[in-house]
């Protein structure tokens, strides 16, 4: 279960990157289709076409943070309590706090554009805490057997 634990952890860190590149590369579309003519407004949004392909960097992104980060890290939560892992418990709940604080401010950025930076930075905290999180796995300390330190004697 520790190795679940632990690769639950390194998962979510590297779908924080994947959100960090679905976005960035639809902006980036975004840009390059507005400075071809393109006119992006409510109408462009609530149509059923494609304008441009990096459009599917916005999908992406909002399927993940929606709904695959979010079950990922209440995954990492339950396999703490069977890890073992000291302070497990704790980290698997800090970067599920994270990931609830993270799609709140995504959601709330479509009306605040100021959550939006918010969201930016808590990404980065979400990504440490992952990381930090899936490394602790195996560096406590692993106490010796009796009849192995009996033997050295």
């Amino acid at each position: 279960m520790r190795t679940v634990y632990k690769v639950l952890a390194y998962v979510i860190a590297a779908e924080v990157v994947v959100q960090a590149m679905m976005i960035a590369w639809a902006v980036a579309g975004l840009g390059a289709w507005v400075d071809g003519g393109g006119v992006f407004d409510k109408s462009v949004m609530e149509s059923e076409q494609v304008p441009f392909t990096e459009v599917a960097g916005i999908i992406v992104h909002g399927i993940n943070g929606g709904l695959l980060i979010p079950v990922l890290a209440l995954l990492l939560l339950i396999s703490s309590f069977f890890a073992k892992v000291p302070g497990g418990i704790r980290f698997g709940g800090l970067v599920l706090a994270l990931v609830a604080v993270q799609m709140t401010l995504g959601y709330a950025g479509h009306g605040l554009p100021l959550a939006g930076l918010l969201h930016g930075g808590n990404a980065l905290l979400l990504f440490t805490a992952a990381l930090y999180t899936a490394r602790r796995v195996g560096r406590e300390a692993v106490p010796a057997e009796p009849a192995s330190l009996a033997a050295r004697v």
